[in-house]
């Protein structure tokens, strides 16, 4: 642990352009999915924008508990439904996971697809039943 600790000293310039080119790497990362927003923006999102929330979770989690209005289109068949998403490209498209976890990977092959307005809900539905928000069971 000292070696660690000495290297840093003396390297120090080395160590800093690390940390930023690391933390540079996470916020791109970050971004290619889509932003990451609040539930309370989600509720407003749906309210205002019309957003439709896809729900990427197997569809026994789904059926379990979900955010009201949601289309469920789990992770592992998102590529085999992508047509069902072309009328919504107009909209804001809202991705729920359990964690926050796979909505990025899912936002990238949506943009990538040509759909431009996707956000993804920060925390999952983890952070949705935390904040005691509705859950509509199937």
């Amino acid at each position: 642990m000292g070696q660690f600790f000495e290297f840093i000293g003396n390297h120090y310039i080395l160590v800093v352009v690390f940390v930023a080119l690391l933390f540079a790497f996470f916020i791109n990362e970050g971004n290619q999915g889509g932003p990451k927003i609040s539930t309370t923006s989600l509720v407003t999102l749906v309210n205002r924008d019309s957003a439709l929330v896809i729900d990427v979770r197997e569809t026994k989690d789904f059926n379990l508990g979900h955010i009201a209005g949601a289309l469920n289109i789990p992770y592992a068949s998102v590529d085999a439904r992508l047509g069902e998403l072309v009328s919504y490209k107009d909209r804001p498209l809202v991705l729920v996971c359990k964690m926050g976890q796979h909505s990025g990977t899912v936002g990238k092959k949506l943009k990538s697809s040509g759909f431009q307005d996707i956000r993804r809900l920060s925390g999952g539905m983890s952070e949705w039943s935390a904040s005691n928000l509705p859950i509509v069971k199937s």
